[in-house]
């Protein structure tokens, strides 16, 4: 029996206990032996993979390095974890994406109202909607040791769609919407409702999943009044707690499968 890891941080496996059951029942039924690890220094050379749940680009190489499977790549968590990066991508593969760019200063901005992140944030934190240089400038002053990005403001209504991808096929979504302000982020107290993706929309995810031969992530779509949409992010390690209250889908069960079969490649 192959036996694997899954690797969280210790603040975010309290978050993830049921996650993680989950993970490892599924495992169970695929004929494999999932542990938990909380520690870099705990994971062992002789297990068959690693199921690496943290934002941490620089350890994920360090034990691919040293001979770890990951599931995903190291390459995947530093793209899906740089704003900018993920832009880059989307442009290179033709994917509808939000325009972005690096600034230094409001100077840099070309009209209000826009949109400033920092490249490594996440959970909607770190992310102003800014309606004038002095806001701007705000922002600057509390990241001015951080690169940032600089967006147009994009009406969508403060939703947006995430579209759970194993491997190359869409394993469900979901549409989130804001309760208030502009972001749309479950964890936030936003609303979340099943959604059907359009079969552009889901061949746009499927030039990513491809380019980054990813095994699991979330892909964050904008979508236009006119019915067309923009990837807004791509989300490494993704959560799936609104994927599981608005459908049936064993997202860790579909995961556990797709690992089991690249095992056995």
């Amino acid at each position: 029996m192959k036996h694997g890891v899954v690797y969280y941080r210790p603040e975010e496996a309290a978050r993830n206990v049921g996650f993680i059951k989950l993970l490892k029942l599924a495992a169970e039924r695929a004929g494999l032996l999932l542990t938990l690890s909380m520690y870099p220094d705990d994971l062992t050379p002789d297990s068959d993979f690693i199921i690496f749940r943290e934002r941490n680009a620089k350890l994920a190489r360090e034990l691919e390095n040293s001979g770890h499977r990951l599931f995903n790549r190291a390459k995947i968590n530093q793209i899906a974890n740089d704003k900018y990066a993920t832009y880059q991508l989307a442009t290179f593969m033709g994917v509808p994406a939000v325009p972005s760019r690096l600034v230094d200063s409001p100077d840099e901005l070309d009209s209000y109202p826009a949109v400033l992140k920092t490249v490594d944030g996440h959970g909607g934190v770190e992310v102003a909607r800014v309606l004038d240089e002095m806001e701007a400038g705000w922002f600057f002053t509390r990241f001015m040791d951080r690169r940032i990005i600089g967006q147009p403001f994009i009406e969508s209504g403060a939703a947006d769609v995430r579209l759970f991808m194993v491997g190359n096929e869409l394993a469900g979504a979901v549409k989130r919407t804001g309760s208030t302000g502009f972001k749309s982020n479950y964890t936030l107290g936003g609303r979340v409702d099943p959604y059907r993706p359009t079969a552009d929309m889901v061949r746009a995810a499927q030039r990513l999943t491809r380019a980054l031969k990813s095994d699991y992530i979330g892909v964050d779509f904008l979508l236009l009044p006119d019915g067309g949409f923009l990837l807004n992010e791509i989300e490494d390690p993704v959560g799936a707690r609104s994927l599981y209250e608005t459908s049936d889908v064993n997202i860790a069960y579909v995961l556990m499968q797709h690992i089991k079969n690249k095992l056995n490649e």
